[in-house]
């Protein structure tokens, strides 16, 4: 073999040193450049023991340096996918009997987009976070984000994922969560070892799509009870233990309406449901306000931070709502 683990090494493309710190197969190591990891073709690489000698042999000779250096420029790496972002995984083997079983599941960002992103990730198990980060990716660039055990993937864990163009505003946020059954998980393993390639990968988009643009302004019709009102002894309605702040569930018709509008409206509807909440002595309620942006759940946790009769308040993941859902927990 070539290169072993430990081997310095020297990249084809950029002229950068490193050191090789995992094999995963005949044609792909794992190398650290410059405190980065990432997977690389062993015919992008070579041993640095020829620069070495070149560069001490030019520093013995003495000789005039130019009065300017051309400039070279670095080529940039070409599109190896199809045009989109993708969860790469690389599977590291282990020895157990003679025979390779998969230890490890290396997981990578990759951005095959002509523009950089923005992303948060989060690994999820059960009902906790195990990993989660969030930061930029540069155009047609990858970055490794964790390890995961293989019998973790039995657990069937969830990859939630936000992505979003730092160069377009009226590209709309993509967001999404990837899940990987057991069965097409042995499926990817047994077509790696077949076809010798060293990673399978999940397209998460092709491209960012536009945002929508709002409607025109038309008449709506809201509901009987979105208003806010005075709650009396004597004008009082049935309280509610789950509150459905989407717009859809407000209003028969939201055409004409600006975000604004619609704003108002799922916040002024907040505080006529806590207030009867309140009357009722109720011990507890689910607030539905969604993902999105996190604009709506941000304006939902303010009000209820001015409210002494609220004990506390968690956004925590379920399996009826995911992490679209506020539960309020009411003292007196």
């Amino acid at each position: 073999m070539k290169f072993s683990i430990g081997d310095k090494i020297l990249l084809k493309r950029t002229g950068e040193e490193g050191v090789v710190t995992a094999y995963i197969n005949n044609e792909m190591l794992e190398v650290e450049v410059a405190g980065v990891t990432f997977p690389i073709h062993t015919a992008d690489i070579d041993h640095p023991y020829l620069k070495w000698f070149t560069d001490k042999t030019a520093k013995k000779k003495k000789s005039s340096l130019p009065e300017q250096l051309p400039i070279e420029k670095i080529p940039e790496r070409k599109q190896r996918m199809a045009k989109g972002i993708y969860l790469s995984f690389v599977p590291v083997f282990k020895t157990v009997d003679m025979e390779e079983l998969v230890d490890v599941l290396k997981v990578y960002l990759l951005n095959e987009l002509p523009v950089a992103v923005k992303f948060i990730y989060d690994l999820r198990i059960g009902s906790s976070s195990t990993f989660k980060h969030e930061g930029m990716l540069h155009s047609f660039g990858n970055l490794y984000l964790h390890s995961i055990n293989y019998a973790d993937m039995n657990d069937q864990p969830r990859f939630h994922w936000q992505l979003t163009d730092t160069i377009n505003d009226n590209m709309g946020t993509a967001e999404g969560i990837l899940r990987i059954k057991p069965a097409k998980l042995f499926e990817h393993i047994n077509n790696l070892l077949k076809t010798g390639t060293p990673t399978f990968s999940y397209l998460l988009i092709d491209d960012f799509s536009p945002k929508k643009k709002p409607e025109p302004k038309e008449k709506y019709e809201p509901i009987s009870t979105p208003v806010l009102k005075t709650i009396t002894t004597r004008n009082i309605e049935p309280p509610k233990y789950e509150l459905d702040l989407h717009i859809e569930a407000l209003v028969n018709n939201k055409k004409g309406l600006t975000n604004a509008d619609i704003v108002k409206i799922q916040l002024d509807t907040l505080r006529h449901y806590l207030q009867l909440a309140i009357v009722h002595r109720q011990d507890r309620m689910v607030v539905i306000h969604g993902l999105g942006k996190g604009k709506l759940k941000e304006e939902v946790h303010a009000i209820l931070k001015q409210m002494p009769e609220v004990n506390r308040f968690k956004n925590e993941w379920s399996a009826r709502y995911g992490f679209g859902a506020t539960e309020v927990l009411f003292r007196y």
